[in-house]
């Protein structure tokens, strides 16, 4: 069914499958923290979809999502990408590059919940894509309402958590994850939709 799917979706590019490949082949203990096959185009749909110029990024790992959505982007436009580790961007670096969007992609490498607070106040962010430390999750969220434009989007990875979120005893990441997921559904300036996509994506349009 899985492949049924893939068959079904636009295919990735040769850039793209290089990136895939290389961080299974680099970091095979980490690269279940790169975003699905799959989410790749559904990223690049929703850039399209919205007109996105803005796009913040929290959590790159080795670029694929950033690639995908910064593919999708105007040649103006512009995604912040956020995350901590120079190692493991420095593979998206390379993949942009030979993608021809390094130009549309501003890498700061901090804590995200830094780097969100110094964005400019007003609601300017077109989208956003949550894929970090989950325990984060809400600090970034309420850094990003604010401002993300009318029509606006957040889209949240991992809102699933291997099935973790509806075990009545979830400590650490799942814990965090379900008490995100309440947080989403109470908060009345967004309206929100749960998607079974890879390991659960939700997906949070600003009224």
């Amino acid at each position: 069914m899985y492949d049924y799917v893939l068959a079904h979706n636009p295919p990735l590019d040769p850039v793209q499958r290089k990136l895939v490949e290389t961080t299974h082949r680099q970091f095979p203990e980490s690269a279940g923290m790169q975003s699905a096959e799959e989410q790749g185009p559904l990223l690049a749909f929703l850039v399209r979809l919205i007109g996105a110029r803005r796009v913040v990024e929290v959590g790159t790992f080795t670029g694929f999502s950033a690639l995908s959505m910064a593919q999708a982007l105007p040649a103006d436009g512009t995604l912040i990408a956020c995350d901590i580790s120079e190692e493991w961007t420095a593979y998206g670096r390379e993949a942009w590059a030979e993608a021809g969007v390094a130009d549309r992609i501003d890498l700061r490498i901090a804590p995200a919940l830094e780097t969100l607070k110094a964005l400019p106040a007003e609601p300017h962010i077109d989208l956003a894509y949550l894929d970090a430390d989950k325990g984060g999750y809400i600090g970034y969220w309420e850094e990003l309402v604010p401002r993300l434009r009318p029509g606006g989007l957040i889209v949240a990875d991992n809102v699933l958590f291997h099935g973790g979120v509806v075990d009545p005893e979830a400590t650490g990441s799942a814990r965090a994850i379900k008490e995100f997921n309440d947080h989403v559904v109470a908060d009345k300036r967004m309206e929100a939709v749960m998607l079974t996509v890879a390991d659960g994506v939700t997906v949070a349009r600003k009224r």
